[in-house]
């Protein structure tokens, strides 16, 4: 079954993501499918919890150019291990099609990752690039844009975040989507194979 991006509130947002222990055939597969996705949803960057796998793996261009493969980065379990200054800015997330808000952030962040050769690589990131990074790297936490936004933004946002419950329920009840357990034991059960 093709993965898609999964929308709020699907419990794989929620799930901790676990570290990525080997680099085989099935994770170059789910990067593949992860790249085209991100690019079909327009999207700058695409954390593997956002397709309910649940690994700490993410895809990036901050370009958001599918013609720019040069400028697309894969990262396994990345972590932030400096920030430097703030930036409120808007942002929108691939799992919330639609909602843009402000949310603050650091200004530039300094990550370590490992690349796709099992070397552990630092980078440094400002504005927009640092954005994409603290975003994605909150998802592979269970932490959503909508945890970050300040109280007017959450107050502004929260009918579209019921408007997400709601359709993701019915979609639920009409058994489109498995029930949250369901989902849960999958995520487990993916957890498992790696």
């Amino acid at each position: 079954m093709p993965r898609k991006i999964v929308h709020y509130p699907h419990p794989a947002l929620r799930h901790k993501a676990k570290p990525v222990m080997a680099i085989d055939k099935d994770l170059h597969l789910q990067i593949g499918e992860m790249k085209e996705l991100m690019y079909l949803a327009k999207g700058l960057g695409l954390a593997a919890p956002q397709v309910a796998l649940p690994f700490q793996l993410l895809v990036m261009n901050v370009t958001g150019d599918p013609n720019k493969p040069e400028c697309e980065e894969v990262f396994l379990n990345p972590r932030i291990v400096e920030r430097k200054g703030w930036m409120e800015d808007e942002e929108g997330c691939l799992s919330f099609p639609g909602l843009y808000q402000d949310v603050r952030r650091a200004k530039t962040i300094k990550v370590q990752a490992y690349n796709l050769k099992g070397e552990l690589v630092e980078k440094v990131a400002s504005d927009l690039e640092s954005r994409a990074w603290q975003h994605e790297i909150d998802h592979l936490n269970g932490i959503l844009f909508i945890d970050m936004m300040g109280p007017l933004a959450k107050f502004a946002a929260k009918p579209s975040v019921k408007t997400f419950e709601k359709t993701f329920r019915t979609a639920q009840q009409k058994g489109e989507i498995p029930p949250d357990v369901d989902i849960e034991k999958l995520l487990a059960a993916l957890e498992s194979l790696h």
